[in-house]
């Protein structure tokens, strides 16, 4: 429940707080829910510290991060938050698509809600490390006596049911180390999403998803990659390059401090080194000293874009490796901070001769939406959006990491709903 500050309180079925806990910065988004439309009423940002590559690494710094993060969402929204939906990210995440086969034996062979669950249950039953756990089982299509492409089986008359399932799994020392930082604030869990899925219901189009598309969300220590045809997801992956490793390129290449490549890069930085003339120049600081030197922006450039096509190829090769570089006519959509970089979508759109865009925030956010209208902010938003398209934010559970390791947590509703969103 969330209390207003003065004494009022809110329903706690009309607030949800997104909650991005990245490798370079901290997100907490609290948005109002009214008529299936998000009010965005407060968002805090803080540095992040304590992560490597999307995992916990100091737990301790961590925690002040998120808090510091939860403390300015509060003041501004004028809240207590008492329990958020928190994106999950990082190299230990994994994804496999496997099905799952049932008989319908009752004499009205009429398809019931067990049946699904029953199906569901045999498709998730797959052998998976056992320092790992299932964080989404997500249903992509049914098929009935063959005919397949069915979203919602229940009512349907049929003798065989099967359905293709997209499991994600992670780490359960990395999904647990997360929850502790979170809960050890006094702050509930409503739910554990992935960040790829999150940011994809921020960004996507009907349209991209029935298409075929590539989603890469670049933040400073990761990368997260999906795939999407036919209104499902089909692939997921997350690589552990990203962002920082730009600024730290340019730290080297230009001998500056850590601080003063990341600005630079923001400020000066382009992934098309064609497109800064010879006698272009720029200032930066020394490392050790207060002087300013001046490089060419040229360099710069130089340095930046071998290390952005190293990312894109190294994301598009795990695309490509899956089998789906020829399937994805609707091309890539970027997002997260490190898409801002100017020329990142044309050279995207050069090396691979495919469509590319950044990822903008959907229509139906309100509020505050001049200040979240962001890739930085896509998985905060793709998280309030969760919420309220499962209609998740009005059941009283809580994430619960004994029963989230065999994956019972994914209920019937939440299935159903997973396969009509993402088929548009």
């Amino acid at each position: 429940m969330c209390l207003g500050q003065g004494g009022e309180e809110m329903r706690k079925e009309r607030v949800v707080v997104g909650l991005d806990v990245g490798t370079t910065k901290v997100v907490a988004i609290v948005g109002n829910i009214a008529n299936g439309t998000i009010e965005v009423i407060g968002m805090g940002k803080a540095e992040s510290h304590g992560l490597e590559k999307g995992v916990v690494v100091d737990i301790g710094r961590t925690i002040t991060s998120i808090r510091k993060a939860v403390e300015e969402a509060e003041n501004m929204a004028d809240v207590k938050i008492e329990s958020v939906y928190v994106g999950i990210a990082g190299k230990h995440i994994t994804s496999i698509n496997n099905s799952g086969t049932v008989s319908i034996n009752r004499p009205d062979r009429i398809i019931t809600e067990e049946d699904v669950r029953r199906v569901v249950d045999t498709a998730q039953a797959i052998q998976i490390p056992p320092e790992s756990e299932m964080i989404h089982i997500i249903p992509r299509q049914y098929i009935v006596d063959g005919q397949d492409g069915i979203t919602d089986p229940v009512g349907m008359t049929g003798t065989r049911l099967e359905v293709d399932v997209h499991i994600v799994t992670g780490a359960i020392t990395a999904v647990h180390n997360l929850v502790r930082c979170v809960e050890s604030l006094g702050i509930g869990i409503r739910q554990i999403v992935l960040e790829p899925i999150a940011s994809s219901l921020a960004v996507l189009s009907s349209a991209e998803k029935e298409l075929g598309v590539v989603l890469m969300d670049i933040g400073g220590g990761t990368t997260d990659i999906s795939v999407f045809r036919g209104g499902d997801i089909w692939f997921s992956k997350v690589i552990p390059i990203a962002g920082e490793h730009i600024t730290n390129d340019i730290t080297v290449g230009l001998q500056t401090p850590i601080e003063e490549a990341e600005l630079v890069k923001k400020q000066h930085g382009t992934a098309l080194v064609d497109s800064v003339g010879e006698d272009e120049k720029i200032e930066v600081a020394t490392i050790g000293g207060d002087e300013k030197k001046t490089v060419s922006k040229k360099k710069l450039a130089k340095i930046i874009e071998p290390r952005v096509e190293e990312l894109l190829d190294l994301a598009m090769q795990e695309v490509e490796d899956a089998g789906y570089r020829d399937l994805i006519p609707a091309g890539l959509v970027l997002t997260g901070g490190t898409s801002l970089l100017n020329g990142i979508t044309e050279f995207a759109a050069q090396r691979y001769d495919l469509p590319v865009r950044r990822g903008k925030i959907p229509q139906g956010i309100h509020g505050l939406r001049d200040i979240v209208e962001s890739p930085i902010y896509a998985t905060s938003i793709g998280l309030l959006r969760y919420a309220v398209e499962t209609k998740d934010f009005k059941k009283p559970e809580y994430y619960d990491r004994k029963r989230s390791s065999s994956g019972s947590t994914i209920t019937k509703k939440l299935m159903a709903w997973f396969n009509r969103f993402f088929r548009g």
